[in-house]
């Protein structure tokens, strides 16, 4: 019986394993002071909502990927202090994000976590390490689903230049 055919949770974490769940506590950290930030300066309805979803998640993410370090004898990092509520009309205009600006932040931060997850899985030996991070992966395309649905509604995407004429190509 090898070292890993077993309970994977009794397996040992390679330094591939550990390192990519202690990245991505450590972003979700950055993320979550962020997005409690954007969530004082977003005025939309919607937006706060998914803020507030995109809060949860991380609080998830963080509490989960900590765990399993500890777990395993790795320190995770530390947490950032929470931030406290701000009114909106507190902060004054030349230093208030727009609502567009917090939406393509927001897009950007889970198109670049989906290609953490992906990476996270393809490195990765343990079942129950790879099952998280399909977990995550999952919750970010649901997550990404409605940024951009709300993106598109609101008019604050900025779509790359369209292809409107394709090209006629003459056969030779």
């Amino acid at each position: 019986m090898g070292v890993l055919s077993g309970n994977p949770k009794d397996e040992p974490m390679h330094y591939g394993e550990i390192f990519c769940v202690w990245q991505f506590s450590t972003v979700a950290k950055g993320a979550l002071s962020c997005y409690q930030a954007y969530k004082n300066h977003a005025g939309d309805h919607e937006l706060k909502n998914l803020l507030g979803d995109l809060i949860d998640q991380a609080n998830n993410e963080i509490k989960e990927c900590d765990k399993l370090l500890n777990d395993n004898g790795i320190a995770p990092a530390p947490l950032l202090p929470e931030r406290p509520p701000v009114k909106l009309e507190d902060i004054p205009v030349g230093a208030r994000f727009s609502d567009p600006e917090i939406s393509a932040k927001i897009s950007q931060d889970i198109a670049l976590g989906l290609a953490a997850c992906s990476q996270s899985i393809g490195v990765s030996v343990r079942e129950d390490v790879i099952a998280l991070f399909v977990k995550y992966h999952s919750l970010k395309l649901t997550a990404g689903a409605k940024a951009l649905e709300m993106s598109k509604e609101k008019g604050w995407i900025i779509p790359p230049p369209l292809q409107v004429k394709r090209p006629e190509f003459v056969e030779a």
